[in-house]
């Protein structure tokens, strides 16, 4: 498909033909593409025991109040991958299939070329699992040699092609959105051309659900994972959601990635799910099913074992006490480079151990998790706002208009179209507030609040509120610290 413009860009349904007449490009980009049967995707999906479907053990999860853990697990070849995923299988709920950097970028030609290294030095020689290559007979083995359901995680544009034969072959989860996986991922793609394509993958997901398949769908929610203020994670999470409710997608899953303030990171949690429900209503629906995903700390992480173990621990009982029906799970070897499995089992054994010791404790109620509730809606509402009259009945080009004006904008992401002008930075208690607003429309007496939060930090640390707060922000838990402060520290504090 060429590029859609502004103009061209609309919000509504696809049209059935226009989905037919595009499938039939999509498919040809790569020749597995030929092997996709949607009829037979939709028996494989009916004919899968429950034990195997995404929406069955997320909707048991959220009955229950559980949360399900989930590794981030992909290598090159298909026999290690499923060996992978079958070892860590007795240590988590639901299972990954994180897909390789040429396949991210519709590289396959590269991709195959690297399968065919890693099959010469029996080792993965790529940093996933690359799909595409593998094609629907690969990824069907894949789905009956495990017992438990499969998503495919990735970071991709265009994921046309990769959600046409992932989801025939029976994965029962697909993360990303035209937003989450275009701004943080890429420079150059145009927004309006990463929604256009997200759109045909959400259609195909609503033709399933049309035969009765339910698949899941999961906006990819720590953005840059950089210093991220809950509001703009919050915001991106709302409108690929309603994008998606748009054609078609009933099982929605929105994410957060852990900020590091247990306060504000639990009322992140909460938040969501309440703003989730008020927008989704707002828009007219109701048919859907919500759940959350909590990401586990997505930046840099301590290179000692016992202090990543720390940083993990403290993202599951934030995602706990939060409400999470998911968690994304990080090891202790993050610093290091791709985790091996005993890695992935030890922090998924390090996050049991806290989620079932905080499971034990009851709702977590405190004055300053609901003053951050309060203020995280409030900020969303503002921006949302501003978005929903950009676009004037038209999300979608709301979207590409607000990220122009920089309306929404997220901290530290390559894309050219993003504004790059709002500075997040730490308050004096690790949590994320505004340095720079840039032209992101909040209330004057919320960036009043912002600006005080950050003034006491810079009281405290004896030193004047600047740039260098940021930087030095950026490198704290990697450093064992939450904020970035000077050392040594003024006496005083």
């Amino acid at each position: 498909m060429s590029d859609t413009s502004l103009n061209d860009l609309s919000d509504t349904k696809l049209d059935y033909s226009v989905y037919v007449r595009e499938r039939d490009t999509v498919l040809v980009t790569w020749h597995t593409g030929r092997d996709v049967d949607f009829a037979r995707g939709v028996a494989r999906h009916r004919d899968m025991p429950d034990s195997k479907k995404f929406s069955v053990a997320l909707a048991k999860a959220e009955h229950d109040q559980r949360t399900l853990l989930q590794p981030r697990a992909g290598v090159a070849l298909l026999r290690e991958h499923t060996k992978l995923l079958n070892d860590l299988s007795p240590y988590c709920d639901v299972l990954p299939t994180t897909v390789d950097a040429y396949t991210r970028h519709n590289r396959y030609e590269e991709a195959q070329q690297g399968i065919d290294r890693s099959r010469a030095a029996g080792k993965s020689l790529l940093n996933g699992f690359p799909p595409v290559n593998h094609g629907v007979s690969g990824c069907e083995q894949l789905v009956d040699s495990v017992s438990k359901p499969i998503q495919v995680r990735h970071g991709t544009p265009d994921a046309r092609l990769m959600a046409e034969i992932t989801l025939a072959s029976g994965f029962s989860s697909f993360e990303g959105g035209g937003i989450s996986y275009n701004i943080p991922y890429s420079k150059n793609v145009p927004l309006s051309r990463s929604i256009r394509h997200w759109q045909y993958c959400d259609r195909l997901v609503g033709l399933y659900e049309a035969e009765g398949v339910s698949i899941n769908r999961e906006p990819f929610g720590p953005l840059t994972g950089t210093l991220v203020p809950p509001f703009i994670s919050h915001t991106v999470a709302l409108l690929e959601g309603l994008l998606a409710l748009r054609q078609g997608v009933r099982c929605i899953t929105l994410g957060y990635g852990q900020a590091g303030n247990l306060a504000q990171d639990v009322a992140a949690m909460r938040s969501l799910r309440r703003l989730a429900h008020h927008y989704f209503a707002l828009f007219g629906y109701g048919d859907y099913a919500l759940s959350t995903v909590f990401h586990q700390w997505m930046g840099g992480f301590p290179e000692n074992e016992a202090k990543a173990y720390s940083v993990i621990a403290l993202g599951a009982a934030a995602a706990k006490f939060g409400g999470a029906t998911k968690i994304i799970v990080k090891t202790p070897h993050e610093a290091s480079g791709v985790p091996t499995m005993e890695a992935n089992r030890a922090g998924l054994q390090a996050t049991e151990q806290m989620i079932n010791m905080v499971s034990d404790q009851g709702y977590l109620a405190t004055n300053e998790i609901d003053q951050e509730v309060a203020l995280i809606e409030r900020e969303v509402h503002s921006v949302m706002a501003r978005v929903i009259q950009l676009g004037q009945g038209n999300l979608a080009r709301g979207v590409v208009l607000a990220f122009e004006a920089g309306v929404v904008d997220i901290p530290f992401a390559p894309a050219t179209v993003n504004a790059g002008l709002m500075t997040p930075v730490r308050d004096n208690n690790g949590a994320i507030r505004i340095f720079d607003q840039g032209n992101i429309p909040l209330p004057d007496d919320v960036i009043a609040l912002h600006r005080d939060k950050v003034a006491e930090r810079a009281t405290a640390e004896g030193r004047s509120a600047s740039f260098s707060m940021v930087v030095d922000d950026v490198r704290a838990i990697s450093a064992s610290r939450l904020v970035g402060r000077p050392n040594p520290l003024p006496q005083s504090l």
